[in-house]
């Protein structure tokens, strides 16, 4: 195997996901350790093979990760470099960076503003480090596409000194919209519109406004709760909502609705999954589709206003990618921008040969864009 293999790591609360890709970024092999920290529920994939394994913490599972991945022929001393995603990168990693003791401490500096993740992306890494420290290791954070925001878009109004201790708007989900915009010109083969709305839809869900191939304006904020109707997340909330929330129940139990038992799971009654409840005819199921959609479209205003027009709209993530029928009541709800979509369409093209405004259907690929990433740093280096 060349040396100019990636090995791309994305570990999260309770999952490891891997990937192999070569130097020509073309993935070779996909892997991923779950059930982590759970008894006699740890699971590890690798290309077809499946396997129930104990995997008491992160260094086990990233140790079971790489003794399956070298089964399949590729040892980790083949390795030029890893990529990490790392959720948070905070005002100051702004673009993928090699992972050195300053960079591992700002990683650790941003764990307030995203617990849920940046402690699990140093768990990865440093369980790699302890098996391979002459392994270089690279970071692409999920934050950093939005940094070209302007600081009218960052700033919540708020006194100065809050906005210095990081209260401020980072948005989210930058390495899947990074990634669509590699991919779309060669799908369309058109150059990147100029102005583009990109929607990654999925169990977390968000929207970005692309004006010549840069963010300019995206739904998430502070964190991955604010912006549109996602699976578990509630959205976009009145503060005082929220402080009502935390007097009544407490901080702890309020953090828990507000993460993990909102969105379609608590506008239905239980299920967060997109294909459940298109199936489902009942009442609850249908009104929390008709909210998903309902707030996508309100928010899709405010960043086609931030672009002052749209030439294009995009779609990726699971529900993006997969939900048609979800991605033509968008479509139709948007057809006031000019958008014609076309009827049955399943991608990559979702318009009509006349519409004013095309739209598309993009894979995502965002462990694509960590490996395109690192051995960009790699040659660089």
């Amino acid at each position: 195997m060349s040396r100019r293999a990636v090995l791309v790591l994305n570990a999260g609360s309770s999952s490891i996901k891997a990937a192999v890709f070569d130097g020509t970024l073309t993935e070779r092999l996909g892997a991923m350790a779950d059930g982590i920290g759970a008894p006699g529920q740890g699971n590890l994939r690798c290309g077809s093979t499946r396997a129930v394994r104990d995997l008491p913490d992160h260094a086990a599972a990233l140790g079971a990760l790489l003794e399956a991945l070298a089964g399949q022929g590729y040892a980790l001393s083949d390795f030029a470099a890893a990529g990490h995603r790392v959720v948070h990168g905070g005002a100051a990693l702004t673009a993928p960076a090699v992972v050195t003791a300053t960079v591992m401490a700002q990683i650790r500096a941003y764990i307030p503003l995203a617990p849920l993740h940046n402690p699990h992306h140093l768990a990865g890494i440093e369980a790699l480090s302890l098996r391979a420290p002459a392994l270089v290791q690279c970071a692409s954070f999920d934050t950093a596409f939005h940094a070209t925001n302007p600081e009218v878009a960052q700033r919540y109004a708020l006194p100065a000194a809050f906005a210095a201790q990081g209260l401020r708007r980072y948005g989210f989900h930058g390495l899947s919209y990074a990634a669509l915009c590699e991919a779309l010109p060669a799908l369309s083969g058109a150059p990147l519109p100029r102005r583009l709305l990109a929607c990654h839809l999925g169990n977390g869900a968000s929207l970005c406004a692309i004006r010549g191939g840069r963010s300019v304006a995206t739904t998430m904020g502070y964190s991955p709760l604010e912006g549109l109707t996602m699976g578990t997340r509630v959205g976009t909330l009145d503060a005082n909502a929220v402080l009502d929330l935390a007097a009544r129940d407490g901080i702890e139990a309020t953090r828990r609705l507000l993460n993990f038992d909102s969105g379609l799971r608590g506008l239905s009654g239980g299920t967060a999954d997109m294909r459940a409840l298109l199936a489902d005819p009942s009442p609850e199921a249908r009104f929390a589709v008709e909210h998903f959609v309902y707030w996508i479209l309100r928010h899709a205003g405010s960043m086609i206003a931030a672009m002052e027009g749209v030439d294009a709209i995009a779609f990726t993530g699971g529900i993006g990618e997969h939900a048609a029928a979800l991605r033509q009541r968008i479509l139709e709800g948007l057809h006031w921008t000019g958008v014609r979509p076309a009827d049955g369409a399943t991608g990559p093209a979702l318009h009509q040969p006349e519409s004013a405004v095309t739209a598309w259907c993009v894979p995502a690929a965002e462990e694509r864009q960590i490996a395109a990433d690192t051995l960009t740093l790699l040659n660089a280096g």
